[in-house]
C-alpha cells in the first residue's frame, strides 16, 4: 500500500491546478488505514494491524510508537482512526478507535485516549466501550470528529448481519455517539441542539444507496428501512426508500462510489474547492468534489487518473 499527497497543494498555483503532480512519501505500508498532520512536516498514521507510526515528510523516515491497545485484527477490523486533540501541541492527546474483545470475548468498538511523548502512548484510557458485540469485525464506522463544543463524536457501524438493530437505541448498532472526552456522557445528550456546528456523515452503503448526511439531534435517518440500495447478493433490503418520520440524505450515490473519508473546505488558498466537500471513494477510485447550491449537489470527480482506492 502506498501513502501519497498532493502536492499540487503545496505549490502549484490555481490557474495551474490542472498541472499537479504525485509523490509517492512512503510504500510497503500494512494496511494504512488513518492519517492525521501534526504539524506540515509530520504525519501520523495508523495500520490496521494495530501500528501508529510517524512519517516525517523531510526525510521519509518513518518512526513506530510503542505501547499501541491491542486489537482485534480481523476482516474490517484492527486500529482505525487517530484524531488530535485540539489542544495536542500542549497536551499531547490523541484519540484512538479500534475493534477489540470484550469481556464476553466478541470484537466491538473502542475509543481510547492517549498522550503521545517519547514515540510511545502514556496514560491510556478507554472511553468507551460499544454495545455492538459481533463475531467478525465488520462495519465498524469507527471514525472520529470534534465538535465546537469539545465534544466526541464516533460513528459506530451496523455490524452487517446486526443492520435491524440500527432502528432500536437500547445498542450502538448503526449510530453517531456523542461523548465528552473523559468518555462521560454530555448533560445535553443525546437530542437537545447545542448549536455547536453542522456536522455531516457519509454513509458507505449496501450495493449502492451510499449517502451524505446532514446530522441533526433527534432525527431518524432511516437504515434500513429506507434505503436506495440493495444487498451485495442482490436481494432486497427494504422495499422502501421513504417512510414517515425518516429523513432522506441531502444525496445518494446510486451505483456506489463508496466513500471513506469526507473534508469540507473551509479556507481560500484554493478558492475552486473553497465551500466544498472532499470525499475520498473506494470504488470510483477518485475524490468526488461536492457543493450544494439551493439545496441541489454538484459533484466533480478529481485525481481519477491515479486509478487506486482512495481512503483517506
Amino acid at each position: 500500500m502506498y501513502l501519497r499527497v498532493f502536492l499540487s497543494l503545496l505549490f502549484i498555483p490555481n490557474f495551474l491546478f490542472a498541472s499537479y503532480k504525485y509523490e509517492t512519501i512512503a510504500d510497503d505500508l500494512d494496511d494504512a488505514w488513518s492519517m492525521v498532520f501534526i504539524d506540515e512536516n509530520t504525519i501520523l498514521f495508523t495500520e490496521l494491524p494495530g501500528n501508529l507510526k510517524i512519517l516525517n515528510l523531510l526525510d521519509k523516515s518513518i518512526t513506530n510508537i510503542a505501547n499501541t491497545p491491542e486489537v482485534h485484527y480481523a476482516s474490517q477490523g484492527g486500529l482505525s482512526e487517530v484524531i488530535l486533540d485540539p489542544e495536542f501541541k500542549s497536551n499531547n492527546k490523541i484519540y484512538l478507535s479500534y475493534s477489540a474483545k470484550n469481556k464476553n470475548n466478541k470484537s466491538t468498538l473502542f475509543l481510547s485516549s492517549a498522550e503521545l511523548k517519547n514515540d510511545s502512548l502514556e496514560n491510556q484510557k478507554v472511553i468507551f466501550e460499544a454495545i455492538a458485540p459481533r463475531r467478525t469485525s465488520v462495519h465498524l464506522g469507527a471514525k472520529i470528529a470534534f465538535m465546537k463544543d469539545g465534544t466526541l463524536l464516533l460513528n459506530s457501524g451496523d455490524g452487517f448481519d446486526h443492520r435491524e438493530k440500527a432502528q432500536y437505541l437500547d445498542n450502538h448498532f448503526g449510530k453517531i455517539i456523542r461523548i465528552n472526552t473523559d468518555g462521560t456522557v454530555p448533560q445535553d445528550n443525546p437530542f437537545i441542539n447545542t448549536g455547536s456546528g453542522d456536522i455531516y456523515e457519509n454513509e458507505h452503503g449496501p450495493k449502492g444507496g451510499d449517502e451524505m448526511n446532514l446530522i441533526k439531534p433527534s432525527l431518524n435517518y432511516g437504515w434500513p428501512a429506507i434505503t436506495y440500495g440493495i444487498d451485495y447478493s442482490g436481494a432486497v433490503i427494504s422495499p422502501f426508500t421513504e417512510k414517515e418520520g425518516m429523513e432522506q440524505p441531502l444525496l445518494h450515490w446510486t451505483p456506489s462510489i463508496a466513500p471513506s473519508d469526507m473534508v469540507y473546505y473551509e479556507d481560500t488558498l484554493y478558492p475552486e474547492f473553497t465551500g466544498s466537500f472532499l470525499v475520498t471513494a473506494l470504488v470510483s477510485k477518485d475524490v468526488k468534489k461536492v457543493t450544494f447550491v439551493n439545496g441541489t449537489d454538484n459533484q466533480e470527480s478529481l485525481f481519477s487518473d491515479l486509478n487506486e482506492r482512495l481512503r483517506n
